[in-house]
């Protein structure tokens, strides 16, 4: 897949801003699986977040957090959650689902093709979301409005007056991102949004989702996916995240071709790149498996696999380190012994 990314100019002005975020899920027994734990993080206006991971990571948790709209088991502990200045943690969820979803910020949610109802036609399912923000409004200009963003996005009109099992996979996928930005979110958090797509079809609904942006329909875009090299060809900036917390974060380019915390190095390790090639590139596994977090170690949560950690790796706090332009990573070797290391595989 050739590299999309091309050089985008912001304003600078944030339209999401995460702080300290912490969540976790209480199971029916009654104990705390801490899934999101201390992130932090900003969007510009015109830029795009790929957040990328192993499966369990947090990555999906995170996600659901940033909407603001909790349910069982997956509860709010602290932080702040601010969309173009509009702090939503906290909020009533009634408020939220009213005044937040849809407009300020929108989902497109795993499994996304299985998510339209087989029993309604598409243009209720378009009708429903417009009518809870304005249930006022008049299903002539609701359907006027619809048909235009089915343009936008290469869907015919007709498909408005289908079900979804009338559709493939593709056109699926496609009109589940027409639902969830007919009321031109803010921001857009898709998750694994081409995941079940062939490659010609991948490359369609990432075309479709950069046009939303490049029109001004969305202004900024969290892309989840545990596919680095996708997030190269789709996102600006790249976070990694390890245990609940973010363990890096740098441009798609410097993530994907430099990075740094022993983590993210094993990752790309493990898979193959193709802007990269294949000669002279061997596989790497990384051992073991993710800390429990009902119980998060006290030190690096990566500590236990990382053929790199000292013995206080595994008992003191890491804090994140601010390096380069825009960089950070959550280690307690410096930079230098993380290069010295590297050199020598």
């Amino acid at each position: 897949m050739a590299n999309e990314n091309m050089e985008k100019k912001s304003s600078g002005k944030v339209m999401l801003e995460v702080r300290n975020l912490k969540t976790k899920y209480v199971t029916r027994f009654g104990e705390s699986v801490y899934a999101v734990d201390g992130v932090s993080f900003k969007i510009e206006e015109g830029k795009s977040l790929g957040i990328a991971g192993e499966s369990g990571c947090g990555k999906s948790t995170l996600a659901l957090s940033l909407m603001g709209y909790y349910f069982p088991p997956l509860h709010y502990m602290s932080g702040d959650i601010i969309i173009d200045g509009k702090n939503i943690s906290g909020m009533d969820p009634d408020t939220v689902r009213k005044t937040i979803l849809g407009t300020e910020i929108a989902y497109i949610p795993q499994a996304a093709m299985n998510a339209l109802n087989p029993t309604q036609k598409i243009i209720r399912f378009i009708e429903d979301v417009v009518h809870a923000h304005d249930p006022k409004a008049d299903k002539k200009a609701i359907r006027e409005m619809a048909e235009a963003r089915f343009a936008e996005l290469g869907l015919p009109a007709k498909v408005l007056d289908q079900h979804a099992v009338e559709l493939s996979g593709g056109m699926k996928q496609r009109t589940v991102i027409a639902v969830s930005t007919i009321l031109n979110p803010k921001v857009l958090i898709a998750d694994e949004p081409s995941s079940a797509l062939d490659v010609t079809s991948q490359k369609m609904v990432i075309r479709m989702m950069r046009e939303l942006m490049e029109k001004g329909h969305i202004k900024a875009m969290v892309f989840i996916t545990h596919e680095l090299p996708l997030l190269y060809n789709v996102t600006d900036d790249i976070m990694v995240m390890y245990a609940g917390q973010i363990v890096e974060r740098g441009t798609a380019k410097e993530m994907v071709f430099d990075p740094t915390h022993p983590y993210s190095h094993g990752l790309m390790g493990s898979i193959l790149v193709p802007e990269e090639g294949t000669r002279g590139h061997k596989l790497t596994a990384i051992p073991g498996t993710p800390p429990n977090l009902k119980h998060p170690p006290n030190g690096c949560r990566f500590a236990e696999r990382c053929k790199y950690a000292k013995p206080e790796c595994k008992f003191y706090t890491v804090p994140e380190k601010a390096f380069g332009e825009d960089r950070m990573y959550r280690c307690l070797l410096s930079l230098d012994e993380l290069k010295e290391v590297y050199s020598h595989e």
